[in-house]
């Protein structure tokens, strides 16, 4: 199977198995799915999220996802229990097509590794 067609079979198996379990069934975005990474990656699930809020835990998806490409590194978590990241190396200048495509894959090997998907 050709590269871009697994990512794409992988990505709807992602947007289908997190839609069902988080959105009743109503498709979820890539902004959507980023911002559940966050609240995963954060551990706070009990917790509702003000709208400033909702950008730190999508920015904390952004770094975890983009840790793998070195682009980010892990630094600690706060006594609040936010993890902060350094930045590693300057994103590449991508156009818009580019960055959803680098975001989607970043998010189903971010999946592939904890077993939400096979």
């Amino acid at each position: 199977m050709a590269r871009d067609e697994q990512l794409k079979e992988r990505w709807q198996q992602i947007v289908t198995k997190l839609s069902n379990q988080f959105a009743d069934g109503d498709t979820l975005d890539l902004d959507a799915i980023i911002y559940l990474i966050g609240v995963q990656e954060l551990g706070q699930l009990d917790r509702k999220f003000k709208k400033d809020h909702k950008l730190d835990l999508m920015h904390i998806a952004i770094c975890k996802l983009l840790t793998p490409y070195g682009y980010y590194e892990f630094d600690y978590v706060d006594q609040d229990g936010w993890p902060h990241y350094i930045a590693k190396e300057e994103l590449p200048n991508l156009k818009a097509g580019e960055q959803s495509i680098l975001m989607k894959e970043a998010i189903v090997n971010y999946f592939l590794e904890t077993d939400y998907i096979k």
